[in-house]
């Protein structure tokens, strides 16, 4: 642990308690004690997958069937579980006005299901289906049955098109308006939490160093290691769930 940086749930809680606007940034780390696995670290799905044959724009586009063999099941899986206490626990901060805003690179909604609002979502997420040929909308509930329905599994607008989840795949854009969204939380907060992110990804990895970069200061909940640590003011490898119960445990009131 490098000097100066601490490592409890207390000091965590007293970072958020004296923020006069917090922000939250989650990755695919604060959903695996849900019972989500994370695809990127090893022994994740894209060992066993490649990403850009199965999960690209191109695919979905040049062979939906493919494309809707692998993304169909996965609708059903994060479907079936349930956000876990640290969800709970930063809707919670939500609620009581400590964070200002929540940032996540996970698509499975659970932040949301947990109770969160506003949530931004710059990876997509599951919440419903569109045509990208002719804009029509349909809702998660129509999507998975029409893909139900047909015969080689791919859900189609009434225009004959594919439909899409609202999923961001490889190779195609990240929604601007969440980005730009991402970017504002960012340069307004004096204090960032990161849960369950590498910090990897571009453009999620650039937000923790933009708060630094306006004399706000940065706490990481994450079991694996990233290369803000020597930078936090708060660092605690932990699991998330048990961790951000301590820290409402911790805060005052």
């Amino acid at each position: 642990m490098p000097r100066g940086v601490s490592d409890s749930p207390e000091a965590l809680a007293a970072l958020l308690a004296e923020a006069d606007h917090a922000v939250v940034l989650t990755g695919a780390g604060i959903s695996t004690e849900s019972g989500i696995p994370d695809f990127r670290s090893a022994g994740g799905l894209w060992e066993t997958y490649d990403p850009m044959k199965v999960a690209s724009m191109n695919t979905f586009m040049d062979d939906p069937a493919l494309f809707w063999r692998f993304h169909r099941p996965r609708i059903d899986m994060l479907g079936a579980v349930d956000p876990n206490p640290a969800h709970e626990a930063v809707a919670e901060l939500q609620r009581r006005g400590i964070v200002k805003a929540i940032i996540t690179q996970n698509i499975d909604r659970l932040h949301s299901r947990a109770g969160a609002v506003d949530v931004i979502e710059v990876h997509g997420s599951l919440d419903g289906g569109r045509c990208i040929r002719c804009s029509h909308a349909v809702s998660m509930d129509e999507l998975c049955a029409r893909s139900d329905a047909a015969d080689d599994g791919v859900p189609r607008c009434n225009c004959g098109f594919q439909l899409k989840s609202g999923v961001v795949l490889f190779g195609e854009q990240l929604p601007m308006e969440a980005i730009e969204a991402a970017y504002d939380a960012a340069e307004r907060a004096d204090v960032m939490l990161v849960i369950g992110s590498s910090l990897q990804v571009t453009p999620v990895s650039q937000l923790p160093g933009i708060v630094l970069s306006r004399g706000g200061r940065l706490a990481i909940l994450t079991e694996s290691e990233t290369d803000y640590d020597h930078r936090c003011t708060v660092r605690i490898h932990q699991k998330a769930g048990p961790t951000m119960t301590a820290v409402l445990a911790a805060l005052p009131g």
